[in-house]
C-alpha cells in the first residue's frame, strides 16, 4: 500500500512534553507594500447561518470567521500550526493539557481575551440544547454528551491566562485542530443574544466588521483591519469586501473587468483560457479539498444490501479520468481515498479502491443484483448549488451513469449553496447531493470524523457504522503516527465497502487575480492569505 507522509508538525506525538512553536513561519510580511488603507475585493458565498464560531461548518462563513477571529493557533500557508493567542500548549501524557495565553489580547469591543473567553465558548458550543453544528469537535473533552445538557468538566480555568483541558482519552494530535473556528474565543456579550451576535460578530482577529450591519445578506460583507491586532497575520491592506456571487462565471467576468481583485475558484468555462487571460496572475496548485456526492440513507433503495450494491454500481459507472481530463483540464485528480493528497497519510492503494474505477461490466452486474432485491424506478438526480460552477461536471457524471446503467440521471440545481445545504440538513433530498470537504485543519481525522462518524455535524445523510466509529476513535487515541495511520486506513476501507459517499476527485485551488493587487498567496486549504495581499 502506497502511503504519502508529509512533514506536518504535530500530526501525532508520543507521550511526553509537547508544545507548538510560538514563532511565525513563512512570509507574514509582504515582499512589497501597497496602500495600507486599500480594500481587497474577493469572492465568497452567503453564510448558511449567523456567524457564530461553533455553528459555522461551511466555507462561506468560514472565510469570514477566520478573518475576524484569532484562536490559540493559526495555520500558515503549508498548514503548520503556530501559536497565536496561546503562549504554550503542553501535556505530559497527551490527555491532560495545559494552555497558557499571551497577555494583551482584546476583542474589538475592548474586552480582554482570557481563559474564560475560551472555556465559556467551548462549553456553549458543546452544550446539547444549543444545537451547534460544530459541537462534535468537543466530543473528546471530558463531560461531553451527545444527548443531554452537560458541562465540559474537562475544562478548568486556572487564572486569566491559564486553563487546562482533560480529554476522555489520550490524543497526541489534539493541538493540531485548535486553529479551527470552533475553538475561537467569544466575548461575554455574545451570550446575551447569540443569534443577534451572529449578525454582527465581535472578534479578536486581523479584521473586524466595517460597521454594524456590514453583512448585507446575499450581497457582501465588508471588513476593515483591527487596529489592536498584534498577531501573526497583520494585514498589509485596509480590509476586505467579500462579495457573494450568484455564479463563478459572473465573478470571473468581474476580475477581467477590474471590478474584483481576487477570485479563488475559476469556473469550468474558463479552464481553457484562464492562464492566458491572466498571465502571471493565476495559480493551479494542490489543496486540501475532496469532492464527492452522497446518497441519503433515508431514501428508498439506498440502505441495506440493496443500497451497498447500488452505491458500488453508481461509483463504477463514473468515468472519473475522462471527466477530469475533459471538464476540468488538469485542475482535478481522480480520487483514490477519502482525504487529500496534501494530507499526511493519503493513500492511492487502499484495499477495495477498485470500486472507484470505471468498470461498466461490474457496474451493470451490481445494479442488476440490486434490482433483484427491489426494482429501481424513477429518475436518479444529483442536487448541486448553481452558484458554485458545478453544472458541467454534474451533467457529465449524470450522463456517465445514464449511459452505463441505462437509467434516467439528471442534475438538480439549487440557486444557492445555502439553499442546497438547507435541504440536506432537513432531509428533503430526492436523490444524490453534491458533497465536498475543505480541510478545517491538516489531519486525516478531519476528513473522516465530521462527515461519517455517527451523529457528526456534517453527516447529513445519516451514515452509521460501529466498525468505522471504533477505528476512528482508535486512530485519534493512537500513540504514534504509524498506529494512527493504520487505523485511519482501515476506517477508509470500511467506507469503501459501504460508500456513504461516492468519491470523485481532489480539487486544486485554481485562482486568478487582477493587475491591481500583488502578493497573492493561497494556503493549504485553498483560501487566500488575505492579510498578505497588497493593492495600490
Amino acid at each position: 500500500m502506497k502511503i504519502r507522509r508529509l512533514g506536518i508538525p504535530i500530526a501525532l506525538a508520543t507521550a511526553g512534553a509537547l508544545m507548538l512553536s510560538g514563532c511565525a513561519s513563512g512570509s507574514t510580511t509582504p515582499a512589497k507594500t501597497g496602500d495600507a488603507k486599500a480594500i481587497i475585493s474577493t469572492n465568497g458565498s452567503e453564510p448558511q447561518n449567523p456567524l457564530i464560531t461553533t455553528n459555522t461548518t461551511e466555507t462561506g462563513g468560514g472565510k469570514i470567521l477566520t478573518s475576524i477571529y484569532a484562536g490559540l493557533v493559526s495555520y500558515d500557508a503549508k498548514g503548520e500550526g503556530k501559536n497565536e493567542v496561546a503562549k504554550s500548549i503542553s501535556a505530559d501524557d497527551a490527555q491532560h493539557w495545559t494552555i497558557t495565553l499571551n497577555t494583551g489580547w482584546k476583542f474589538t469591543n475592548g474586552e480582554a481575551v482570557t481563559s474564560k473567553s475560551f472555556v465559556d465558548a467551548w462549553n456553549y458550543g458543546a452544550k446539547f440544547s444549543n444545537t451547534q453544528s460544530a459541537s462534535y469537535f468537543f466530543d473528546d473533552i471530558e463531560g461531553f454528551s451527545y444527548d443531554a445538557d452537560t458541562e465540559l468538566t474537562g475544562l478548568k480555568v486556572v487564572d486569566d491566562t491559564t486553563f487546562t483541558v482533560t480529554l476522555a482519552s489520550p490524543e497526541a494530535d489534539w493541538p493540531l485542530r485548535l486553529g479551527y473556528t470552533a475553538f475561537m474565543p467569544l466575548p461575554s456579550v455574545a451570550y446575551a443574544d447569540m443569534a443577534a451576535f451572529g449578525e454582527n460578530p465581535i472578534g479578536d482577529g486581523p479584521y473586524m466588521l466595517a460597521k454594524t450591519g456590514a453583512w448585507e445578506h446575499n450581497v457582501k460583507i465588508d471588513l476593515i483591519t483591527n487596529p489592536e491586532y498584534k498577531g501573526l497575520r497583520t494585514p498589509a491592506n485596509g480590509g476586505l469586501s467579500i462579495v457573494f456571487y450568484s455564479s463563478t462565471d459572473a465573478a470571473y467576468a468581474d476580475v477581467q473587468g477590474g471590478n474584483l481583485d481576487v477570485l479563488d475558484a475559476v469556473p469550468d468555462s474558463a479552464f481553457a483560457t484562464y492562464q492566458t487571460d491572466f498571465p502571471e496572475r493565476f495559480v493551479n496548485q494542490p489543496a486540501a479539498i475532496f469532492q464527492a456526492f452522497n446518497m441519503p440513507y433515508y431514501l428508498e433503495h439506498w440502505s441495506g444490501e440493496e443500497g451497498k450494491l447500488r452505491r458500488a454500481a453508481i461509483s463504477m459507472a463514473i468515468d472519473r479520468k475522462e471527466i477530469t481530463d475533459v471538464i476540468f483540464q488538469g485542475t482535478r485528480t481522480p480520487a483514490t481515498d477519502f482525504t487529500s493528497p496534501v494530507i499526511a497519510g493519503y493513500s492511492d492503494s487502499l484495499d477495495g479502491s477498485d470500486v472507484l474505477k470505471f468498470n461498466k461490466e461490474e457496474a451493470v452486474k451490481d445494479w442488476a443484483a440490486a434490482d433483484k432485491i427491489s426494482p429501481y424506478t424513477g429518475t436518479f438526480d444529483i442536487a448541486y448549488n448553481a452558484d458554485g460552477g458545478h453544472a458541467a461536471w454534474v451533467d457529465a457524471v449524470a450522463n456517465s451513469i445514464k449511459n452505463t446503467l441505462g437509467i434516467d440521471a439528471v442534475g438538480k440545481p439549487y440557486a444557492t449553496f445555502k439553499a442546497a445545504l438547507a435541504d440536506r440538513k432537513a432531509h428533503k433530498l430526492t436523490g444524490a447531493t453534491r458533497a465536498g470537504w475543505q480541510g478545517d485543519y491538516p489531519s486525516m481525522y478531519n476528513f473522516l470524523a465530521p462527515l461519517y462518524q455517527t451523529g457528526a455535524g456534517s453527516n447529513y445523510e445519516q451514515y452509521s457504522s460501529t466498525e468505522f466509529d471504533t477505528l476512528l476513535k482508535g486512530g485519534s487515541a493512537a500513540k504514534s503516527v504509524d498506529d494512527a495511520t493504520a487505523k485511519y486506513v482501515a476506517a477508509q476501507e470500511v467506507l469503501l465497502k459501504d460508500l456513504p459517499t461516492i468519491p470523485l476527485w481532489y480539487s486544486n485551488v485554481t485562482a486568478v487575480w487582477s493587475d491591481k493587487v500583488e502578493n497573492v498567496v493561497f494556503g493549504w486549504d485553498s483560501v487566500p492569505l488575505y492579510n498578505e495581499i497588497t493593492k495600490g
